[in-house]
């Protein structure tokens, strides 16, 4: 069976980072991308530029409170798996991805919130080998799902 993917973005503030969830998200088969919050949403240039008319043919869908979508998403049998710095976080070269996963990405600088941590079937993290402790959101999540679709 093929490995079923969707991404939640909370709160992404840059266009760009957004319209590169779209790319990535063709590339790598995502089901749908849920952008919560005040993440940005089609139409934009800023989206369209760096998508490149991938948000033409990725289902997405707004809404305004994360944990929501979230809620309905695991009641729909979808792994919640945040990628977030946790003391608990799995490094993604170990991480036995499920069939039905739902990636989460936060805010580039407070993350995934809490409450979506606390329902989560696990969370995950990239092993940073310099002195960074993070990486660009689009780029992270981009990492995230080529490891999720081809392990």
């Amino acid at each position: 069976m093929k490995r079923r993917i969707c991404l939640v973005a909370y709160n992404v503030r840059s266009l760009w980072n957004v319209g590169s969830f779209f790319r990535t998200g063709d590339a790598f088969n995502v089901e749908k991308i849920y952008l919560t919050g005040y993440t940005g949403q089609p139409p934009r240039k800023e989206i369209t530029k760096t998508a490149l008319g991938a948000e033409e043919f990725v289902a997405w869908e707004h809404a305004d409170d994360p944990l929501d979508v979230v809620k309905k998403l695991k009641k729909e049998g979808w792994s919640i798996v945040p990628l977030e710095l946790t003391d608990d976080a799995i490094d993604l070269k170990t991480f036995k991805a499920p069939e039905k996963i739902c990636l989460i990405v936060g805010h580039e600088l407070s993350g995934v919130p809490q409450d979506i941590i606390a329902i989560a079937d696990q969370v995950i993290k990239i092993p940073m080998l310099g002195k960074k402790e993070s990486l660009n959101v689009a780029v992270a999540a981009g990492i995230a799902l080529h490891y999720l679709r081809t392990t």
